[in-house]
């Protein structure tokens, strides 16, 4: 999936907004983060992958 990067480039752009702006405490993105890495490992992660291949090819549909 080509947009792995950029996605992952655009969520820690907003967490660290969110970490900023006081919205989010570091302490809840590294448990958010943590959290991540244990999903990762599961079962889900397929389904998930799955998830993200359709939105992207989805995304790459609409926008010409």
């Amino acid at each position: 999936m080509t947009l792995s990067l950029p996605v992952v480039l655009l969520f820690g752009v907003v967490a660290f907004l969110l970490i900023r702006k006081g919205g989010m405490k570091l302490s809840h993105a590294l448990v958010a983060a943590i959290f991540g890495f244990y999903l990762a490992s599961t079962t889900l992660a397929t389904q998930i992958n799955s998830l993200d291949t359709t939105i992207a090819n989805l995304i790459d549909s609409v926008h010409p």
